[in-house]
């Protein structure tokens, strides 16, 4: 399952923030870093880089990018950058590379900033008649009105944010005072808008893709919390993220009708974004059995106790393998073999 090469061997260059590159300011929350990896994350994905036939040259965030830019000796680079900061911040790497003529892995800066912004993907999948919850975006707690259309329960989520961060116990609320409350600590807290999403209740699934042209599928995942898959009013969290009370469960004890559902759901999405070598589509399932996609993540993690780790179990390879399929599917892409 190794990347074919040719004799003389391609570097890959690997672009990524470090959770201790983030430098904490008066006022942000526990979870500021949560999307950053750690260093041991880095160290696995280039070694399994390596253990497909290349060298791994280390180029770290997008200010080390900037700074190398024009002397970066490599032949394409593996991104799982997130970016510094703003609502393009998973773009600032992409655009970079693009600029300088440079192959990636992964997607590119347009696709990357349209799903990191969760209300610009939903008015995506609205176009293409992917279901979604009933939602609305708010600047403050001031700024909100009656929205007939969403019903109670809802759930309050920043706006352009990812791994969880924002999202608390609190985040689901059931009246105007809760709402508002949880709007007031959004808006403040993370300096952005509020998405409100009706709430699903249900059981919550994800499924990675692999590839370009035709991406492989991968096995669904289920999501199980506090020992339950039946998970009706519990959702991920980011303190649950960070404790052994959620976990996966691949393949997902599911119909073959469902699994269907969400297979040709997951691929739908994956190309209305155009997504790109890989990405990982997340859902809520209704209790009579309506899937409903919550985001499409197209630079999700490649962390050992992560998704991708365990799909590739699933299917009978290797995390190093599962790393080799995605970058062949970008050496391919970009014409590199």
């Amino acid at each position: 399952m190794a990347v074919k090469r040719d004799k003389i061997m391609k570097t890959v260059g690997l672009t990524y923030d470090l959770k201790t590159d983030y430098k904490f300011k008066e006022g942000d929350p526990l979870d500021a870093n949560a999307e950053f990896d750690a260093l041991s994350t880095i160290n696995v994905i280039a070694e399994a880089i390596a253990a497909n036939g290349f060298k791994v040259k280390k180029i770290g965030n997008a200010n080390n990018l900037l700074e190398k830019i024009d002397n970066l000796g490599v032949d394409i680079v593996f991104n799982i950058s997130e970016g510094l900061t703003g609502r393009n911040r998973e773009s600032q790497v992409p655009i970079l590379l693009e600029m300088a003529g440079v192959p990636f892995v992964g997607a590119d800066a347009l696709t990357l900033g349209l799903t990191l912004d969760k209300v610009m993907a939903k008015k995506i999948f609205i176009a293409e008649k992917i279901p979604t919850p009933k939602f609305f975006e708010v600047s403050s707690a001031e700024a909100l009105i009656d929205q007939d259309h969403c019903r109670f329960p809802l759930i309050v989520k920043p706006r352009f944010e990812g791994s969880s961060k924002g999202l608390s116990e609190n985040s689901r609320v059931e009246s105007a005072d809760e709402l508002k409350k949880q709007v007031d600590f959004i808006t403040k807290t993370y300096k952005q808008p509020a998405l409100v999403e009706e709430f699903i209740s249900g059981q919550e699934f994800t499924v990675a893709l692999v590839g370009n042209q035709d991406p492989e599928v991968m096995p669904v995942v289920q999501i199980k919390i506090d020992g339950k898959l039946k998970l009706n009013d519990k959702f991920y969290t980011f303190a649950r993220i960070t404790s052994d009370r959620l976990e996966y469960i691949c393949p997902a004890k599911i119909t073959n009708d469902l699994k269907k559902k969400l297979d040709e759901l997951a691929l739908k999405v994956y190309r209305s974004v155009e997504c790109r070598d890989f990405g990982r589509v997340d859902f809520r399932v209704d209790n009579d059995g309506n899937p409903y996609v919550l985001e499409i993540n197209p630079l999700p993690s490649l962390s050992t106790e992560d998704v991708f780790m365990l799909v590739a179990k699933n299917i009978g390879i290797t995390y190093d393998q599962m790393v080799g399929k995605i970058l062949s599917s970008a050496i391919a892409r970009n014409g590199l073999n």
